[in-house]
């Protein structure tokens, strides 16, 4: 390993403080609250980042019988058992006060020997995962780590100041990442109201009904041209002259994409689905088989459970121009009609009502349910005026491409971090003097 002539090896348990993973309370998730203290699970862990989906959270009670896997801030948290073993990231301190259960273990440094942050990148190499990996096969059925395995696997580090360098290089690249991040989540978050205001809960048509002259965000020109009145429909209330009709009387259900088996084109797996937000951070170039074929402006939304309850669903606009990409047959693909813009379906399938409706209609065996595309086309949906449709994909089409864009410098950015890092981590690249001052 280049420049470890500079570096000492050591046992992670003898630069370490805490090494512990707890356990799931009593009653299991029947005894999850809504609020509370977190617990983290191995699904919150991602070598990416702490992801706060599906974080539960546990009463005073329940997290006294924990007290002895009680997460501080900075520790650095690893999966050691299943498919996402050795996934490692550090939390965020909002998150906090936490615990962890059986499958999370608890990594807590001697700060002034081993930088937490260093550590966890060096977690996360790729030399230092496969030797992880290969660590938790360890000839068994099922892949898992042990608080001794982890104690006893060796680190090779440098003094306490590089190691403080290293990580702010390599954090400086992921606080631009997850500041990027959270734009994309408010950016999103604005489009979404947006739909919701305007084809949900029509508050434009009742503020005009109320005697307003304007709508804040809505072309003067399209306000006017709205009815400032509502009648009954079988979905309640209604703007007066829109219609109540069906989902596949505006938008295509699975349409029609040419893709000859054998050719090479974008592969979109169902665990790159996003769960929040419209993009995939990952898709890559596979031979077509059988799958699902779509192109840029369609919305993909997983039918399977547990991926439909997790939200997972995608709109497409990271293929190259005229472009056909493929994944999941456990995809279906949405793709609007004129004069619907094709944010109108991304942004109509992120609805908590469209995706309720899908899992009550699901069917098949325990485990193995799945919604059919036949019966989202009979979705009941309220049909505005087309000059609303067009308005809406003006005003949110920008706020997309901001988030297009900021996804493609994350791109660039974690790539650079994926490059540098075990270059950083091996010593094979030596960082500045200056740097080291800096973190001193």
């Amino acid at each position: 390993m280049g420049g470890e002539n500079r570096w000492q090896t050591v046992k992670l348990g003898d630069v370490c403080t805490k090494i512990a993973s707890g356990a799931t309370p009593r009653g299991g998730k029947e005894s999850y609250r809504k609020s509370g203290i977190s617990l983290i699970r191995s699904q919150n862990v991602y070598n990416e980042g702490f992801s706060r989906e599906g974080l539960a959270f546990i009463d005073a009670a329940q997290a006294e019988s924990l007290s002895n896997v009680i997460v501080q801030a900075h520790d650095v948290l690893m999966n050691i058992t299943g498919e996402s073993v050795c996934r490692a990231c550090q939390v965020p301190d909002d998150v906090l006060p936490a615990r962890v259960n059986q499958h999370v273990l608890i990594i807590r440094t001697k700060s002034d020997v081993l930088d937490p942050t260093f550590l966890r990148y060096y977690l996360l190499s790729p030399r230092v995962q496969c030797e992880l990996h290969l660590l938790s096969s360890n000839g068994a059925t099922r892949r898992a780590l042990t608080k001794a395995m982890v104690a006893q696997f060796e680190v090779v580090m440098p003094h306490i100041q590089e190691q403080r360098a290293i990580a702010s290089i390599l954090g400086t690249l992921d606080d631009k990442i997850e500041l990027n991040r959270r734009m994309n989540r408010v950016l999103e978050e604005m489009a979404r109201g947006i739909f919701k205001a305007w084809f949900v809960d029509f508050e434009p048509v009742r503020a005009k009904a109320a005697g307003a002259t304007g709508f804040p965000g809505m072309p003067q020109d399209v306000f006017d041209a709205l009815p400032d009145s509502f009648v009954d429909s079988e979905l309640g209330p209604i703007p007066k002259g829109w219609e109540v009709g069906v989902l596949d009387e505006v938008i295509d259900v699975n349409p029609a994409r040419r893709l000859r088996k054998g050719d090479v084109a974008p592969y979109l797996a169902m665990a790159d689905m996003p769960t929040n937000g419209h993009a995939p951070d990952n898709w890559e170039y596979r031979k077509f088989g059988s799958g699902m074929r779509f192109t840029n402006g369609d919305t993909l939304v997983a039918r399977i459970t547990p991926c439909l309850e997790n939200g997972k669903t995608a709109f497409v606009d990271f293929l190259p121009d005229d472009t056909v990409g493929w994944g999941s047959t456990e995809y279906i693909v949405l793709r609007p009609r004129e004069p619907y813009p094709d944010l109108f379906a991304y942004c109509l399938a992120r609805l908590a009502r469209f995706r309720e409706f899908a899992i009550s209609n699901m069917t098949g065996t325990s485990g193995r349910q799945r919604v059919p595309a036949s019966v989202l086309s009979h979705y009941l949906l309220v049909r505005p005026c087309k000059s609303l449709l067009e308005s809406f994909g003006e005003v949110v089409r920008p706020l997309f491409d901001a988030v297009s864009a900021n996804m493609r410098e994350n791109r660039v950015l974690a790539s650079s971090r994926d490059t540098l890092l075990p270059k950083l981590i091996s010593g094979e690249i030596a960082v500045p003097a200056e740097a080291v001052a800096l973190a001193d």
